[in-house]
């Protein structure tokens, strides 16, 4: 278990405030060798200061590539500003049916991204817009129907496989039908497991046959399928998307700070619950504190036995198998 625990920040996807990472951060990632490192709109004032940070990132990983992730899902998600990277918001391409043009776009975008040293893009979102009232998701989602969500799913998932761009599929197991935001509070979905099969899980099924990398789970609560939150919800993601999906690449939290996720304990205890539920990879903002604590308090429930061995070794082997698609290009 030494050598594993010696392994496990590469479980950890952290953010970092400011314009600079700072000496404190760059330690940390060099000392714990992150996995990756998320990318903010703070971080990347400029195209050329964004380039800067990935490559001090780069240098401080000591040979081991990292990821580096942002979310660049149009409109306004949209963490790099400004031509070629910005694009339009998927609602507008959903509303105009323009698939041409949303292709078109994100290629750009997309190999923007991938020659400034970005090699995880986490979108599309795969949620369909059901509840008007869903200001979380709004101008987010390409439609209010199953199929219609599907097709830009797959042009995504096939542009960013393109560009040699990571893509993450979001928000597991769907977060179109509630209201409430999950940065907020936990919100709720009125939704059971028959009604799922025929709507929420029709984009992801599409993502993922067109070679999707990665699926992203949400802060969110489905009474009728299971009492526990997603992010702890071993039903939800060892049952639903491993088994249902038969998805074997790297799941990852979403923001683990956030306060939908609150349910599950302090930071640290959040995080041991969302990988003991089946989650890879750990998502963090940039709140480097609340990180540190996590990792800290991640690394003594190894010590003491608290997480299983083997589920560490194969997280660590989905997360190196994603690495490997980065440094091939017969895979990709």
């Amino acid at each position: 278990m030494k050598d594993l625990v010696k392994q496990i920040g590469q479980l950890f996807l952290i953010g970092y405030p400011g314009e600079t990472p700072s000496p404190v951060f760059l330690d940390f990632l060099s000392e714990v060798q992150l996995g990756g490192v998320i990318l903010f709109a703070s971080n990347c004032p400029t195209y050329e200061i964004a380039a800067e940070n990935i490559q001090r990132i780069k240098l401080h990983s000591r040979g081991n590539l990292p990821l580096i992730a942002i979310d660049q899902e149009g409109g306004r998600v949209c963490r790099l500003k400004g031509a070629p990277a910005e694009y339009r918001s998927a609602t507008l391409y959903g509303n105009t049916d323009d698939l041409e043009h949303f292709v078109e776009d994100y290629s750009r975008s997309a190999l923007f991204m991938e020659s400034i040293g970005i090699n995880l893009n986490l979108a599309p979102v795969a949620d369909i817009f059901l509840n008007e009232n869903n200001a979380c998701l709004k101008e987010r989602c390409y439609g209010n129907s199953a199929d219609q969500v599907a097709k830009f799913v797959e042009a995504a998932v096939v542009t960013s496989k393109k560009n040699r761009l990571l893509c993450c599929l979001k928000h597991f197991p769907g977060l179109g039908a509630a209201v409430a935001d999950p940065h907020i509070q936990t919100p709720n979905a009125d939704y059971d497991e028959i009604l799922w099969h025929q709507r929420e899980r029709v984009p992801f099924v599409a993502g993922l046959e067109k070679g999707a990398d990665m699926i992203m789970t949400t802060h969110l609560k489905i009474p009728r399928i299971d009492d526990k939150i997603v992010t702890g919800s071993e039903k939800i993601i060892r049952t639903m998307l491993r088994q249902t999906l038969a998805f074997d690449g790297p799941v990852i939290s979403d923001d683990l700070t956030m306060q939908g996720a609150a349910e599950l304990g302090n930071i640290g205890e959040r995080t041991v619950a969302a990988f003991n539920a089946g989650h890879d990879l750990l998502l963090f903002g940039q709140n480097l504190e609340e990180s540190m604590q996590a990792y800290d308090f991640f690394a003594n429930a190894c010590e003491h036995g608290e997480i299983d061995e083997d589920r560490i070794e194969t997280s660590l082997n989905r997360i190196s198998g994603v690495k490997f698609k980065l440094e091939s290009s017969v895979v990709r």
